[in-house]
């Protein structure tokens, strides 16, 4: 298995800028969860994409921003992290975010369910906002 992060677009023409920091900074994210670097693939789409994935895969008839599957054996993270750039504009508005930023935090995320963090009770989702404010922190454009 290679290690690596990679970009991909599935259905839509998305050019992910800083591309290089991004995965500098996601090295040492999973460095810091105490986890090893294996192969993550981050995979850019459309909602209606994203919806389909959701109803084939997870058996759910809802718009998401992000699913991650998850390969992960042991601390080598690995996995595939799909993203609808649609629901993370919208989600930008909604929030009162700028998009990169939400952008980030959605790409961030995906690497924190492959570190082992779920969303889905209160205290998770409390858990999980916090590690990504925490590392969200941590990501610097500058040098």
């Amino acid at each position: 298995m290679a290690i690596s992060i990679c970009f991909y677009n599935e259905d839509v023409n998305y050019v992910l800028v800083f591309k290089r920091k991004i995965s500098a900074w996601l090295l040492l994210v999973i460095e810091e969860e105490q986890k090893k670097l294996g192969s993550i693939s981050y995979i850019f789409c459309s909602d209606d994409y994203l919806l389909q994935m959701n109803k084939q895969y997870l058996n759910a008839d809802y718009f998401t921003d992000v699913i991650t599957f998850d390969y992960t054996e042991e601390l080598l993270i690995s996995g595939d992290i799909f993203i609808s750039v649609d629901r993370v504009k919208e989600n930008a508005k909604t929030y009162g975010q700028k998009y990169f930023q939400e952008m980030i935090r959605v790409i961030l995320h995906g690497v924190l369910h492959l570190c082992g963090y779920k969303d889905k009770t209160e205290q998770e989702i409390k858990q999980m906002r916090g590690k990504e404010d925490y590392y969200l922190q941590k990501f610097d454009l500058s040098d």
